[in-house]
């Protein structure tokens, strides 16, 4: 296995690849050093098979769309993850064959809803849900400290002590880490219980990342700001949201809501189907489509999406536009698919 971090600096990208086969995949790469993957590929001859992030970044943009369209490269995150244009949607314990080597992917939510850690031989690739001598926080995008502390007790510190810890980010200029040590002589882990990890994340009251603003609904969208007009984190943050069986019980009704799926074309027709009556306009073309939802301003409308990041979006963007009663589907499209509830597909 050859094992490679490019960035050099507090965001970390990996490359590995198996040297039998000439193939690579790169981890939780960042937009700002597209050109420099690209040389490093073709200095080491390699061809690059698949680009994954452990989880959605609110702190810099992904290169995983624009390398895909680059090189042909599959996008693969967790099942959880918001964006469109994800070519493989992985869940725990799912493994890829990348020429002789074995990625096994983990499930390991608390930092965001759809962080994924990665072993690869002897090493775990954390992303942001176990750091060197830390943990990533666990106040933004859908954050569950408790949820985080699970993952590390049974998820990463399950495996061998040997086992090479390389995160996504380090602040302090480390490069690696083990399992063991990181049991042993984690400050936020060592000694503590459920409930004071809890308690202890939630004094710290961070600032948010400095580019929050910039990068996490297109990392969310895999749109670009120039097109579309964003709502702000505290436009997001004032979406009412409707949970699936309410919703459902309000479409058997007389007064039922319009609903509205903001995914992609593929997404709508796709595996997780779409609402019965929906209406699809993507998310990039609402705001200029809002008179095909054929009702007034004041009637009620719904929004859906695939987890309901994108559709929080949507919902902030007709509110501001004028609607007065709008709501979001929490959870979207998986939720509602894992509770049963009825779908179309054609």
């Amino acid at each position: 296995m050859l094992l490679k971090e490019l960035n050099r600096g507090k965001c970390k990208t990996y490359l590995v690849a198996c040297e039998r086969d000439q193939l690579a995949v790169l981890i939780d790469p960042v937009r700002d050093y597209i050109d420099r993957y690209l040389a490093m590929l073709a200095y080491l001859g390699l061809k690059l098979q698949a680009v994954i992030d452990t989880h959605t970044h609110a702190d810099h943009r992904t290169a995983c769309f624009e390398l895909s369209d680059l090189t042909g490269a599959t996008v693969l995150m967790h099942r959880n993850a918001p964006a469109p244009r994800i070519d493989r949607h992985v869940s725990d314990g799912d493994t890829m064959a990348l020429g002789s080597l074995t990625l096994r992917f983990l499930a390991t939510p608390g930092h965001t809803p759809d962080s994924i850690s990665i072993v690869a031989g002897d090493a775990v690739f954390t992303g942001d849900t176990l750091l060197i001598r830390g943990t990533g926080r666990a106040d933004v995008t859908g954050a569950d400290a408790g949820a985080q502390y699970d993952s590390i007790l049974e998820k990463l510190f399950a495996l061998p002590d040997q086992t090479v810890v390389l995160p996504a980010h380090d602040y302090r200029g480390n490069t690696a880490s083990t399992i063991g040590e990181e049991r042993r002589l984690n400050p936020r882990l060592a000694g503590q219980t459920r409930a004071s990890y809890v308690a202890l994340m939630a004094q710290l009251q961070l600032p948010l990342p400095d580019r929050i603003q910039e990068v996490l609904q297109p990392n969310q969208t895999a749109l670009d700001d120039d097109a579309l007009s964003f709502p702000t984190l505290a436009q997001l943050n004032e979406v009412r949201q409707i949970p699936p069986r309410v919703l459902s019980e309000l479409l058997a009704g007389q007064f039922a809501p319009r609903v509205v799926d903001v995914r992609e074309d593929s997404e709508f027709h796709g595996q997780l189907g779409h609402l019965p009556g929906a209406i699809l306009i993507p998310l990039r073309e609402l705001a200029g489509r809002v008179a095909e939802l054929g009702v007034g301003r004041e009637a009620p409308v719904v929004v859906v999406c695939r987890s309901g990041v994108r559709s929080s979006t949507a919902a902030a963007i007709l509110t501001s536009l004028g609607f007065e009663d709008v709501s979001n589907l929490k959870g979207g499209m998986l939720a509602w698919n894992d509770l049963g509830l009825p779908v179309e597909h054609a």
